[in-house]
């Protein structure tokens, strides 16, 4: 029983739950997918579909309200709220859609898919938040994976609908209303804090490495399925197969939680331990309320170096004594306190005070800057492919999915290498991620030999990167008890990003020189399928070779060399904190 009990407390049983969450986070990544059934059984025109897929992207990113409720609501209820929301979103658009309810007028159309796609930020908020408590240690891995599988989350339920093999192609819209909302219901008692586990223990290292196996494993498979599918006119009874491994591989990582609670058991939480993390805890607690607390900044000057290598109550006796001390010297005039004006990089802030921060708005600008170029390169790859002559897009669009989730797992593992074992901001490896996306739109740009195959993995890889380094790196800056306030607020920057590339900069020069190929017949290539065809009107000109996106592409390429001089500027700003968070543990760890 004790052993049962230890099962369900198990944080690694946290983890591999909160994966499949985030599988279900992945929705909106399907609507590509539905969209067509909607437009033919609705009468939509193209530039409707575009609208729906507006308010999907708003769904998907708008989050306020989710960080909001999981900070008063206990994780499970914000679960079930964002189950329901999916639910009722997409379930309304099935019955319209097979016309089992009366057609709603387009707005509220684009509600219901707000709503039904909104959910996917409560998944992902009470992922992330519960499992960044857990890990307090491992922030980038454990949110490199996590994000890694929302961005699978498409591609294993496109999986699953290809073993349905239904002649009605709504009943995907089906599944994705009832899929998600089954999966969470099931998990949601079992994705939250659990306590006792702020310390790193030391089969970590071996259960993330095998967390990783698992995750290259399942995108290589993942890959593979794809082609073969898409290549090979393949037996029903052999897409079965398929899925069943692909579900088989899904499940491995349970192995890590049963091992650890009935084979190999975690040590118990020594007292001295439990004193340690009971003060850490109260000071995370800390917020606005004690802004005018004193502190001693010369703590950490006058204490000696062999004071951080004794053990933790040892340690906390000492400061206790130094910090008396210099009490004293202050009430003599001795020694200067200072007055603390709200919290400082590495504690807890409120939303309200890290927007006064310009290391908030440098993460900001940055992503919008390196995630929004690349999000442009998603929602136009069809076009982009086309315009260089490419026939089959469909190959790309699973190629960058792929890539986007190894850029996520790939990131935080990365990114976790240079902050534990160097010490030095984790911020670095997003500018290196923005390097690498600027290589990608050049070749874009320039429309070289396999330009898109290259241009997909970088850009992918870029993009997904981003995705694993920002929330790890703003839960080490502004602290992690409004975590899902900020992560919320940050994402923001993905669709205003896409809103400037895409809407306005890619759009425009698109069409402009679409127009000049129109007036010049022998140029024109007829492109189907267009995004800009909806926009402009179903006789709208289509624009063919490098020319259609070089400006565009070009344009991204700078702006991501611009997004890596901030992310370098937030570097030289963050080192201290760092150093302070990770170097004195490194120390510790070399002597």
């Amino acid at each position: 029983m004790e052993k049962l009990k230890s099962f369900f407390s198990n944080r690694w049983l946290v983890f591999v739950a909160a994966m499949w969450v985030q599988s279900c986070a992945g929705i909106g990544y399907l609507f590509g997918s539905i969209s067509p059934v909607i437009k033919s059984s609705l009468n939509y025109n193209q530039r409707q579909i575009a609208r729906l897929g507006v308010a999907k992207d708003l769904g998907d990113s708008v989050g306020f309200l989710a960080g909001t409720l999981c900070e008063v609501l206990p994780l499970w209820a914000a679960l079930l709220i964002g189950a329901l929301k999916n639910f009722v979103g997409y379930g309304w658009v099935w019955l319209i859609v097979t016309g089992r309810a009366p057609p709603l007028p387009l707005w509220a159309m684009c509600i219901l898919i707000f709503v039904g796609t909104n959910g996917e930020t409560y998944f992902n908020t009470a992922a992330l938040v519960s499992c960044v408590q857990n890990f307090p240690k491992s922030r980038g891995p454990v949110v490199g994976i996590l994000k890694g599988f929302a961005g699978l989350g498409g591609a294993i339920m496109t999986q699953i609908y290809a073993v349905i093999h239904s002649p009605d192609h709504a009943s995907l819209i089906f599944m994705v209303a009832v899929g998600p909302a089954m999966v969470i219901i099931a998990l949601m008692f079992i994705v939250r804090p659990v306590g006792g586990h702020k310390q790193v223990r030391p089969t970590d290292d071996m259960s993330f490495t095998f967390i990783y196996s698992v995750c290259l494993l399942l995108a290589a498979y993942l890959m593979g399925v794809m082609l073969v599918e898409d290549l090979v006119d393949l037996n029903h009874s052999v897409i079965i197969i398929f899925t069943v491994v692909l579900f088989f591989l899904l499940l491995v990582p349970f192995v890590i939680p049963i091992s650890l609670s009935f084979f190999y058991p975690e040590p118990r939480i020594s007292e001295e331990e439990s004193l340690l993390s009971a003060t850490q805890k109260q000071e995370a607690g800390k917020s606005e309320a004690d802004a005018n607390e004193v502190i001693f900044s010369e703590v950490e000057d006058e204490k000696p170096k062999e004071v951080d290598l004794l053990p933790a109550l040892e340690r906390q006796k000492r400061i206790a004594q130094l910090q008396t001390k210099l009490f004293q010297a202050a009430a003599e005039g001795a020694v200067r306190v200072k007055r603390r004006r709200g919290p400082h990089r590495g504690e807890d802030f409120t939303l309200t005070q890290a927007l006064i921060k310009a290391d908030f708005w440098l993460i900001f600008f940055s992503l919008l800057l390196g995630s929004g170029s690349g999000l442009t390169v998603i929602d136009n790859l069809g076009q982009m492919s086309q315009s260089l002559g490419y026939d089959n897009t469909h190959i790309f669009v699973s190629m960058i999915s792929i890539w986007n989730f190894l850029g996520r797992v790939g990131g935080g593992f990365f990114s976790e290498i240079v902050v534990r074992d160097y010490a030095y901001p984790r911020p670095v490896a997003m500018a290196v991620a923005q390097l690498i996306m600027a290589v990608g739109h050049l070749f874009i740009a320039f429309g070289w030999p396999g330009a898109m195959h290259i241009a997909t993995i970088l850009i992918g890889l870029g993009y997904g990167a981003h995705w694993a380094i920002v929330p790890a790196a703003a839960s080490e800056l502004f602290g992690l008890k409004k975590f899902g306030a900020l992560y919320n607020f940050l994402t923001l920057a993905n669709p205003a990003g896409s809103l400037v590339f895409s809407g306005l900069i890619a759009s425009s020069i698109y069409d402009r020189e679409a127009e000049k190929q129109a007036h010049q017949p022998h140029l024109m290539h007829q492109i189907p399928g267009s995004i800009f065809q909806g926009i402009l009107g179903q006789d709208a000109p289509k624009c063919h070779g490098v020319v259609c996106f070089f400006s565009t592409s070009v344009i991204m390429s700078i702006f991501c060399v611009i997004a890596f001089l901030l992310s370098m500027i937030l570097v030289h700003r963050t080192r201290i904190v760092y150093t302070d968070l990770y170097g004195k543990s490194r120390s510790s760890g070399l002597s």
